[in-house]
């Protein structure tokens, strides 16, 4: 067998029963198969409700090193990770939650930004500073953890130093995060920062099971 092959034709979030589905067979030979993907490093298993496996595979996780999407999905809600197979890798170092973020915010993806919104619980404000004004997108962070703050709890607050930085400037436009998106729902988040919010309340429920 193949098990790259496999891997492919598998990736994404499953169950016992969701691979038994998928490639029609019995539920001893869907555990045989977890079990040899598993020892190839395709799949990371995690606990679901009530204890339940949950399997996540992909190609990319038998190459080594971490990728931002490793270090959102590892604080996201279970619902809102993201899998993909154009995911770069980085070795020879930790990737920090700051650079996380700015990743997700940069990425241009929704699904990403949804689920990074879970790594402002434990964000370092001076480290997301630096790296938010050297990429010119303090505004777009700021904006982004009010949103968090509408469905997070116990967030931390953020430092009224690095609000009164990002707060914009007289005759500063507004701008897209992912262009031409703009909310429903968060109107008053997008004037205050001038910035156009892609997501609504809908977007966000997983949060608030």
């Amino acid at each position: 067998m193949n098990y790259m092959e496999t891997a492919q034709k598998m990736e994404g979030v499953k169950t016992l029963e969701t691979i038994q589905e998928q490639l029609n067979v019995k539920r001893a030979r869907a555990v045989y198969l977890i079990y040899k993907l598993r020892k190839r490093g395709f799949v990371n298993t995690k606990r679901g409700s009530k204890g339940k496996r949950i399997y996540y595979i992909s190609p990319t996780y038998a190459v080594g090193g971490t990728s931002y999407l490793d270090i959102i999905n590892k604080y996201a809600p279970l619902a809102t990770k993201v899998i993909t197979r154009d995911v770069h890798k980085i070795h020879g170092r930790e990737i920090t939650l700051e650079e996380a973020l700015v990743y997700a915010l940069q990425s241009g993806s929704i699904r990403i930004i949804i689920a990074s919104l879970a790594l402002y619980r434990r964000i370092n404000w001076h480290a997301l500073y630096k790296l938010a004004k050297g990429d010119d997108i303090l505004r777009e962070t700021a904006a982004l953890y009010d949103v968090a703050r509408t469905i997070l709890r116990k967030l931390q607050k953020m430092p009224k130093r690095f609000r009164n930085l990002a707060l914009p400037k007289k005759g500063e436009i507004f701008r897209y995060i992912v262009k031409p998106i703009s909310s429903d729902d968060f109107k008053n988040i997008e004037k205050r920062w001038r910035i156009y919010i892609p997501l609504n309340h809908a977007d966000l429920t997983e949060y608030r099971r």
